[in-house]
C-alpha cells in the first residue's frame, strides 16, 4: 500500500484508468473476432463493412496507445491476408498491344 498522498492519488488513477482500459480492450478483441466471423462466412457484403470497422478500431486504439502501433500494424497486416482476392476466379490478363504505323519525323520533309 502506499504511504505517501501522491502515491494514494496514483494508485487511485491508475486503477480507474485499468477499468477504462479493459473495456476498451474487450470491445476491440469483439470486432476483431466478428471480423474472423465474417471471413468464414466467405460473403464479401458483411466482410467488407467488418474490415474497415476492424481498421477504424485498431488505428483508434494505437492513437489512444492502448496498443502499440506496430502490434495495430501488423493485425491489420494479418486482416489482410485473411481478405478473399477480389474477382480471383477470373484472372486479370494483360491487355493486347495494338499495332500503330511508325511515325515519320516531321523534320525530314523539307
Amino acid at each position: 500500500m502506499p504511504n505517501k498522498q501522491a502515491a494514494k492519488k496514483d494508485l487511485r488513477q491508475n486503477q480507474r484508468r485499468r477499468l477504462l482500459h479493459r473495456t476498451q480492450r474487450a470491445s476491440l478483441r469483439t470486432v476483431l473476432k466478428k471480423f474472423r466471423e465474417a471471413v468464414d462466412t466467405a460473403d464479401s457484403a458483411i466482410i467488407e463493412p467488418a474490415f474497415r470497422l476492424a481498421v477504424k478500431r485498431l488505428d483508434q486504439a494505437a492513437a489512444k496507445n492502448l496498443i502499440h502501433a506496430n502490434k495495430a500494424a501488423r493485425m491489420k497486416s494479418r486482416m489482410c491476408k485473411l481478405m478473399p482476392r477480389r474477382n480471383a476466379a477470373a484472372p486479370v490478363e494483360a491487355p493486347a498491344v495494338a499495332e500503330t504505323a511508325p511515325v515519320e519525323d516531321a523534320s525530314s520533309e523539307s
